[in-house]
């Protein structure tokens, strides 16, 4: 499970990453910068998502703080 969350962190990143180049070349009316937004909406939302089910479901557990 670890690596499934670090995979879909690394692909916010690349999705923010691409929207960052999107928006310094691309000088037209594109929409692929905001595409690439939604996508990095879309993962953020799917992994917190994924997160709550992982704690109701037991795999992760909640350590609180210390």
């Amino acid at each position: 499970m670890r690596y499934l969350v670090i995979i879909a962190f690394v692909g916010i990143l690349a999705s923010l990453g691409s929207a960052l180049v999107y928006l310094m070349k691309d000088q037209s009316k594109s929409k692929r910068m905001v595409r690439a937004l939604t996508v990095r909406i879309g993962l953020s939302v799917a992994l917190f998502l994924f997160v709550l089910l992982a704690n109701q479901l037991g795999w992760i557990q909640s350590t609180g703080l210390r």
